[in-house]
């Protein structure tokens, strides 16, 4: 497949002089091209005679992403963010190259800078948005069976009497009906301190007996 004229005519101007900055202009139309080898190759001869030229480091750091060179392509847009900080297209770079390795809350604080940079970016606003979904806390399942202890908190609230001697007559006896209950055994004289305390125990299975068996009705 033939060259395009653009890329012919910067070619032919950096044969006749490796010391033109139209170096830059032909890495980035090679690159656009998609022949990112040819992009490499050309941004590494002529930085090597202008080391400051950042439009070509940026060609350069972009083109090897392409070629799957991350490690190499992320110290070449580094290098550009610490001569200009808000360069768009290396900060964009270095947030792909962390996308690609997963880590993707650096990745994220990257794409929102760019983003600050770029409001109107559509593309850039959904790169954004797509990984804030994926950061986002998920809820942890819910219990299929039972109650859970938020569920018992939320159920006691609304059922506790005000506290006060307890009275069994005041609480709706229910028990689970699958599940018989043990012959009484003696028990040793209680005080009146622990009297209160087996009576508020008891009072506390009655209702969380009674809301099984509420819930067992609902789901009825």
């Amino acid at each position: 497949m033939a060259d395009n004229p653009r890329i012919e005519d910067l070619r032919r101007r950096v044969q006749k002089d490796p010391a033109s900055i139209a170096f830059a202009q032909l890495a980035e139309e090679y690159r656009r091209a998609a022949q990112f080898d040819q992009s490499v190759e050309v941004c590494r001869a002529g930085l090597a005679i202008h080391p400051g030229y950042l439009s070509a480091r940026v060609t350069l750091g972009r083109a090897l992403i392409e070629l799957g060179q991350l490690d190499e392509a992320y110290e070449e847009l580094e290098l550009v963010l610490k001569s200009a900080p808000e360069n768009l297209a290396a900060i964009r770079g270095l947030a792909e190259i962390l996308h690609k390795r997963g880590a993707l809350g650096d990745a994220l604080a990257r794409y929102e800078v760019a983003l600050n940079l770029a409001r109107n970016d559509p593309d850039l606003q959904q790169t954004v948005d797509d990984l804030r979904r994926q950061l986002r806390p998920q809820k942890g399942p819910q219990p299929q069976d039972g109650l859970s202890f938020e569920q018992i908190q939320q159920e006691l609230t609304g059922h506790l009497p005000p506290v006060g001697p307890v009275s069994p007559a005041a609480v709706p006896l229910a028990a689970p009906p699958s599940v018989p209950m043990p012959p009484p055994s003696p028990k040793p004289a209680a005080t009146p301190a622990s009297d209160r305390t087996v009576r508020t125990v008891a009072a506390l299975e009655q209702w969380l007996a009674a809301i099984h068996v509420t819930r067992a009705e609902r789901r009825a």
